[in-house]
């Protein structure tokens, strides 16, 4: 099977140009995807638990506490102790990191409108459909059958 004929080749190249689009949307304002994904998961008014942040967006915890650091340090973030669980620390947008949230936001927006432009309403409703047994299959392949090798010889 070549490349070009594998699933995977094709999901992986698309989000490559989609990381590098928004990379280069966020390298304009000062910052890069990654962090423009964690300033999305951060309630603007109520603050989030650091705790619930890397699940989110599917990151390890030792990877979002450095970019948590980060962001404090470039004046996103600030930290506060969770009111209910004094353990527990809060995570909350400064004015700026407020901002950035925005042209994340508006980023996102702007690309997917761009996208119902070109690809009509049928055609997206069946792109989404085969993602979701895509997914199906990728949660059945990581559990039942994560112990059986990938190809037998």
């Amino acid at each position: 099977m070549k490349r070009e004929e594998t699933v995977d080749y094709h999901i992986k190249s698309a989000w490559h140009a989609i990381s590098r689009m928004y990379n280069q949307h966020a390298a304009q304002e000062g910052f890069t995807t990654a962090i423009g994904f964690v300033l999305i998961n951060i309630n603007s008014k109520e603050g989030t638990p650091a705790t619930k942040i890397a699940p989110m967006i599917g990151l390890e915890t030792r990877s979002l506490t450095r970019m948590l650091k980060t962001m404090e340090e470039k004046g996103l973030i600030f930290k506060k102790p969770d009111p209910q669980d004094r353990r527990s620390v809060r995570i909350f947008l400064t004015e700026e990191g407020k901002q950035k949230k925005e042209v994340s936001v508006r980023t996102i927006k702007e690309f997917n409108e761009q996208i119902r432009e070109v690809i009509d309403e049928e055609d997206l409703n069946t792109f989404f459909a085969v993602f979701e047994k895509v997914q199906m299959v990728i949660d059945q392949f990581s559990g039942a059958e994560a112990n059986k090798p990938i190809f037998e010889l």
